[in-house]
């Protein structure tokens, strides 16, 4: 790492961060290193690297020069000592809970979480014996009861895919780490280490799905966790290199690095624009809710104050006359693609309740504060004035559907 980078503002480290052109033959944009396996110039030094006594190169599973480029980056950004990348976000989410958790060990999760991390854990760490509870994190008094002895980590999306429910990061951390052995990771996918850096508020952890806001441009699958060094190592000689190979390939560690060097410039469109379109909504006759950090409106708008920079650039709203008034509104759409996905410079829709969180059931859905309804917006880069233009149209065209009110709100609060 060239520590002369190390006190520079957020997008400035986001460019140079750890490279140097003239130490590669003045390449301006760092070299993509297309090897699996790497030479060793004694075999001494080839066993001192099996043996983790020299830091070296020598199977891309483990490490590659662009990808540990990458990872210094990340760090930086989030300001841990070590980040370890892999082919997804759900690579990263998995090889740290299998990494920290053992047979008879508890997770205490958040209530609202990414329908496939919800199935990872009911479907995946519940049927190897470890214990997944649902807990209410925005109550403290009821995470305080929910400990155990046996609970080993705190998990939680902040805000929360899909309804952005948010949760106070320093809070939850005090309190779990006033618990002997509890590891509190946070997925700071929608937020990005440009609105929120969890581990300057007392996380252990942190996840990314780099596939969204970190690349931005759609066009890769990637996965990012942020860690002190000890534990960044062991997640990445446990649970990737061993436990689930979850290896991200050079050229997308290239291209994440490309779209690290616009991310300032990016979050800022993205949630100027975003708020404009909460506005617009939340002033619309035809809309029953709308969710969005940024609205006074928001049940937790003093805490997305205090905890993120700016709000997102993510959306949750529920029309009146509830899943087929915001289908008609989705399929009217005619700049907005309907996709899943997000963080993506093309804006966005999609209905969780059928697609991203279909691994929930109805009954679960509503346990969790996922409204049958909900659309999710990711509002993207594009002139705002079409943006909005869009919207308007979209809900003009649902004026003949039965526009009886439906659920009141995204989520309840205690």
């Amino acid at each position: 790492m060239h520590t002369k980078h190390t006190s520079f503002g957020f997008s400035t480290r986001a460019i140079h961060h750890g490279y140097d052109p003239l130490d590669h033959h003045g390449a301006l944009v760092p070299p993509i290193y297309l090897s699996a396996t790497f030479a060793f110039p004694t075999v001494e030094y080839g066993a001192a690297c099996f043996a983790g006594e020299a830091s070296g190169h020598f199977y891309t599973r483990i490490s590659n020069p662009t990808l540990a480029l990458l990872e210094s980056r990340m760090a930086s950004l989030e300001n841990g000592e070590a980040a370890v990348a892999f082919s997804s976000g759900m690579g990263a989410i998995a090889a740290t809970f299998w990494t920290l958790l053992r047979p008879g060990d508890e997770i205490i999760v958040s209530q609202t979480l990414y329908g496939c991390t919800f199935a990872l854990l009911h479907h995946g760490l519940g049927e190897f014996g470890i214990k997944v509870r649902h807990v209410d994190l925005t109550d403290l008094a009821a995470l305080q009861a929910a400990f155990s002895p046996a609970t080993r980590m705190v998990y939680c999306e902040t805000p929360a895919n899909p309804n952005l429910r948010l949760i106070d990061i320093a809070a939850v951390a005090e309190l779990a780490h006033q618990q002997p052995n509890i590891t509190v990771v946070v997925d700071n996918t929608y937020c990005t280490p440009y609105l929120q850096r969890p581990l300057e508020l007392g996380a252990d952890v942190v996840v990314h799905s780099a596939t969204k806001y970190l690349s931005g441009h759609g066009d890769i699958t990637a996965g990012i966790a942020v860690s002190n060094q000890a534990l960044a190592q062991r997640i990445r000689l446990q649970g990737l290199k061993d436990l689930t190979g979850a290896v991200m390939s050079p050229q997308d560690a290239a291209l994440l690095m490309r779209g690290l060097k616009t991310l300032g410039l990016r979050m800022d469109r993205h949630c100027s624009n975003a708020q404009a379109v909460a506005e617009a909504l939340q002033a619309h006759p035809a809309v029953q809710w709308v969710t969005y950090p940024g609205l006074r409106s928001f049940p937790q708008y003093e805490l997305a104050n205090r905890q993120m920079k700016l709000p997102g650039g993510m959306i949750a709203f529920e029309l009146k006359g509830g899943i087929e008034t915001g289908q008609r509104f989705m399929n009217a759409l005619q700049l907005f693609t309907r996709a899943v996905s997000l963080g993506d410079a093309e804006s966005l829709a999609q209905h969780p309740a059928s697609m991203t969180h279909s691994t929930y059931t109805p009954e679960q859905r509503a346990q969790h504060g996922i409204s049958e309804g909900l659309v999710r917006l990711s509002v993207g880069l594009e002139d705002v004035a079409d943006l909005l233009a869009d919207i308007q149209q979209a809900l003009a065209k649902c004026n003949g559907a039965n526009l009886r009110p439906t659920t009141t709100s995204a989520y309840a609060l205690k």
